[in-house]
């Protein structure tokens, strides 16, 4: 990390720091996007992906979060540009705003708190191995649902959640978890949307089960109906279902698309990755890199 946008201005990265008394870092009382900056070294060009769409959620979030954000999303998306270029990274990257509570006080609440935002980058490749189907459990952590913490806004306090997850996924030797709702259905992985063919259709879990409104989730969808002429379906999701399905894949700004093969040990049809999950990731990558101009908006290049 080289710059970032922290106090309205870029700066050097170590520049950009908190007091360990500031409000979001005390309490989780700050919200976050992450964008995907994606590097196509034949074209010499770096695409963000959906950065517009992603400011908006973000600008949603804060909203939910009461937090006063002082800038539009032409704004957002051009300060980060600016810091794109400043960095000069020439590969993958992964970019993350964050608007918080920025007042360095003790005490609960949100009105008359003071805010503020900020943005920094690193190089990232694949957060999860896209390249061979990954096994994942169902959590016995539940789902935060929407009287708890708004799963549609991305808050900070929020994914200890998915936090605490990850880590019991991992600690058995799972790449990923799924939670659950505490009604039972499917929400989402512990960072990621989840999607399942069955009977030939695309099936997702709905907005009312707790998941994030993925942005990633969203173009996944496109693709499936435009490219594959699939019917995709947003419903309920019962756990033992992913136990059945003929496919299953995560998907999100992270996890990109990540084909999962194996669910609470038990495999998922042959156990190998399925013809729709393959072709949809290698169109989703066709369309972020650039290599697939009927997908051009959903890019901002840098350069």
């Amino acid at each position: 990390m080289k710059y970032a946008f922290f106090k309205g201005k870029i700066v050097p990265f170590s520049e950009a720091k908190i007091s360990i008394m500031t409000h979001a870092f005390n309490y989780g009382t700050g919200v976050f996007e992450g964008i995907r900056g994606y590097w196509n070294p034949k074209k010499k060009q770096k695409y963000l992906l959906k950065m517009k769409e992603h400011y908006l959620r973000m600008i949603n979030s804060c909203k939910i979060l009461k937090i006063g954000i002082n800038y539009s999303v032409d704004e957002l998306s051009q300060i980060t540009i600016d810091l794109v270029k400043k960095n000069t990274y020439k590969e993958d990257v992964y970019i993350r705003p964050i608007a918080y509570k920025a007042e360095e006080k003790i005490g609960l609440g949100l009105t008359g708190v003071k805010d503020d935002f900020a943005i920094f980058l690193a190089p990232f490749g694949d957060y999860l191995d896209v390249s061979k189907g990954i096994k994942v459990c169902t959590s016995s952590w539940t789902r935060l649902d929407d009287n708890i913490i708004p799963a549609r806004a991305k808050i900070t306090g929020g994914y200890a959640n998915s936090s605490l997850a990850k880590s019991e996924a991992i600690e058995n030797g799972f790449a990923e978890a799924i939670l659950l709702t505490k009604e039972g259905y499917v929400s989402e992985g512990s960072g990621e949307n989840i999607f399942l063919v069955r009977d030939g259709k695309l099936i997702t879990p709905s907005a009312s089960q707790s998941i994030l409104e993925g942005i990633t989730r969203a173009a996944i969808i496109e693709l499936a109906k435009n490219e594959l002429n699939l019917e995709v379906i947003e419903r309920p999701v019962n756990r033992s279902e992913l136990y059945v399905s003929d496919e299953l894949f995560f998907c999100g700004t992270g996890a990109q698309v990540s084909p999962i093969t194996e669910v609470d040990r038990r495999k998922i049809a042959d156990g190998k990755i399925g013809p729709v999950s393959e072709k949809l990731k290698k169109i989703y990558f066709d369309a972020v890199r650039g290599d697939n101009p009927k997908y051009s908006s959903w890019l901002t290049p840098v350069y």
